[in-house]
């Protein structure tokens, strides 16, 4: 692909994220078929986007090609007791997540940083929600590259409430509770028994920023890190009242509004 047609394919991309979409493959001319495509891509749609990187979701890589990388933009950040998303197929689909918060920039360098390097730039960890968009249609032939360079589902990150750094540096199982008030009173409840899917939350940070830092990326101080998804995506209703509790680590309140 020549740079030109990472353009046109950064451009469709970023075309997508509406509400109500469910988009085919693009056409063969400007489809990234390789890992290299599709990170080109996504630099691509990162010049193009008017706002800025003010986080990244990564998990260590599934495979030598398939790796879970893609940036998250400061429009679509969020705080607060309300969270604003579009919906996917009519729902409210979020990951319950931890996000690492870094305190100090960490500057693009062929050399790796070592985890105490990294520990020592992580200011804060929050409980969070990665926002999730299914853009592709559910029958899409869309390879894993292109659905890469489309930041695989990602519509934003809500930051919850901080917890303590130590708890979430070895919280790979805890029970999750998330419940949602009708208007009757009653209680709408899910329970999962939370597993990380790597072994620590901690990893894929170590992974993405030296990953990423090799290729030409700084990563600067305010910029969150989430890491992969306790629970895989959970579904909810728009304009109830959710309560959201990590066993043992921390809970929170807000209510999903609707992006149009």
């Amino acid at each position: 692909m020549t740079p030109e047609k990472f353009t046109e394919a950064a451009q469709q991309f970023l075309a997508r994220r509406v509400s109500g979409t469910k988009a085919y493959s693009l056409a063969d001319a400007i489809k990234p078929l390789t890992i290299e495509e599709a990170l080109a891509v996504q630099q691509e749609i990162i010049k193009l986007r008017p706002d800025v990187v003010a986080g990244w979701k990564c998990l260590l890589p599934l495979a030598e090609d398939k790796l879970i990388i893609a940036p998250i933009f400061s429009e679509t950040m969020q705080k607060g007791d309300q969270c604003w998303l579009m919906k996917d197929n009519t729902k409210v689909r979020i990951e319950p997540e931890i996000a690492f918060v870094l305190s100090k920039d960490l500057p693009a360098r062929d050399e790796e940083y070592s985890e105490a390097e990294i520990d020592e730039a992580i200011g804060s960890c929050h409980m969070a929600l990665e926002l999730i968009q299914s853009r592709f249609a559910d029958d899409s032939d869309a390879v894993f590259p292109e659905r890469l360079a489309d930041c695989l589902v990602n519509q934003g990150l809500y930051i919850g409430p901080e917890i303590d750094i130590k708890t979430a540096f070895s919280a790979s199982k805890f029970q999750i509770f998330i419940s949602q008030t009708e208007q009757s009173g009653a209680l709408n409840e899910q329970k999962f028994d939370g597993a990380h899917p790597n072994p620590l939350p901690q990893l894929p940070v170590y992974w993405a920023i030296n990953f990423m830092t090799k290729r030409g990326t700084t990563f600067k101080q305010g910029e969150a890190l989430t890491t992969g998804s306790f629970a895989g995506v959970v579904e909810l209703n728009f304009d109830k009242k959710t309560y959201i509790e990590y066993a043992g680590i921390g809970k929170f309140d807000v209510t999903f509004k609707e992006l149009v």
